[in-house]
């Protein structure tokens, strides 16, 4: 199933809880969006179809399609797809001949002026691309770089970095043995920004999907890790939250897809039974990449007798 409008923007509220985002403000554009959908929700229906063609719901700017499909029911159009369901990288890029870094050097080298981000006038300036070994069998996605991210232009440092590092420690691997990256390569801004960040929106998303799937396609992965909800629905454009999307593998253009929490969500979280969640996905990737387990991991985070 592709992702609605509906659906991303829960994810988008989602993430901002995770991130401990209690208020985020409306204007009047955001409002009367959400007073449609509220009212289609009421009388069990979509928003009519005088309903804005292109909603800007808060704080996302998701542009929907000008019509509805042929196929729709007449006043009703099907919500847009703002993710396609076939993954396969734009064909704007042609990667160059050479060496597997040579690749990623031109993709970095491209991504730093991307112009569809560009024109956005949403994200920020300095460019965070990516981290340790392509040569690897497994590849951790996540969103966008947020302020420590920014500061040292290296992906998943700061205190969520370091939760990551702990999960890989215990699955016996290192930062240097797999690859970690972004969909979103800038970080996302804000009025006033100094420490705060905030989840890309479905926009800065689909104008940064090009990178990150000619990434995966140099890399070559034999697992992706799905690293929280707006990396999972970015990558795979399936509804739903992580709790529905975890537990099992997913498919991207032949590559297998765990989905699991974002490291920051543990640090919000103290119960061994949510570190036990994300726990057995790893517990997953490993079988799936035949990878040794002891008895020991086996028993991360379960209840004591």
């Amino acid at each position: 199933m592709s992702a609605t409008p509906n659906s991303l923007f829960r994810h988008y509220l989602d993430s901002l809880i995770q991130q401990g985002t209690t208020r985020t403000s409306l204007t009047d554009e955001a409002r009367n969006v959400l007073r449609t959908w509220y009212v289609a929700s009421r009388q069990g229906g979509r928003p009519a179809a005088s309903a804005p063609a292109s909603p800007e719901p808060p704080p996302l700017q998701a542009a929907a399609p000008a019509s509805a499909p042929a196929s729709a029911p007449a006043g009703k159009p099907e919500p847009p797809e703002l993710f396609p369901q076939n993954r396969e990288p734009a064909s704007a890029i042609t990667l160059p001949e050479g060496t597997m870094e040579d690749k990623l050097q031109y993709l970095r080298n491209l991504a730093q002026n991307w112009k569809p981000a560009r024109e956005l006038n949403s994200l920020r300036d300095t460019m965070v691309f990516a981290t340790g070994n392509p040569h690897t069998k497994l590849m951790l996605i996540g969103e966008a770089p947020g302020y420590y991210e920014e500061v040292q232009q290296e992906p998943f440092v700061g205190r969520a970095g370091e939760k990551l590092n702990q999960i890989l420690r215990a699955m016996g691997l290192s930062r240097d043995m797999v690859y970690i990256s972004n969909i979103v390569k800038f970080r996302p801004a804000l009025p006033n920004q100094r420490t705060n960040n905030r989840a890309p929106t479905p926009e800065e998303i689909e104008a940064c999907l090009p990178i990150i799937m000619h990434e995966i396609r140099v890399i070559q992965p034999k697992m992706i890790v799905a690293l929280g909800g707006t990396a999972a629905v970015g990558l795979l454009g399936e509804q739903g939250s992580v709790s529905s999307m975890r537990g099992r593998f997913h498919d991207l253009n032949g590559i297998p897809v765990r989905v699991t929490y974002h490291p920051s969500y543990l640090l919000r979280s103290d119960s061994p039974r949510e570190k036990r969640k994300v726990w057995e996905d790893m517990l997953a990737v490993m079988e799936r990449l035949d990878m040794p387990i002891s008895e020991k991991q086996r028993g991360y985070f379960l209840p004591r007798a």
